[in-house]
């Protein structure tokens, strides 16, 4: 994408931020992201939920 249409992005989120409802839901999803992979570090991760293979043929 154009830097100018980050910049014109962010002129407009800076004019109308959005509110702690919506905030909340991003960390919220961030905090779970993170945890799944942490639990999959540290070797928490169930196996029924591995995949055996990967995609493709």
């Amino acid at each position: 994408m154009n830097n100018m249409n980050w910049l014109i992005r962010a002129s407009r989120w800076a004019r109308n931020p959005p509110g702690p409802r919506q905030i909340k839901l991003v960390f919220g999803i961030i905090a779970a992201g993170l945890l799944l992979v942490a639990l999959e570090k540290l070797g928490l991760w169930p196996d029924w939920a591995t995949l055996e293979r990967g995609r493709g043929p």
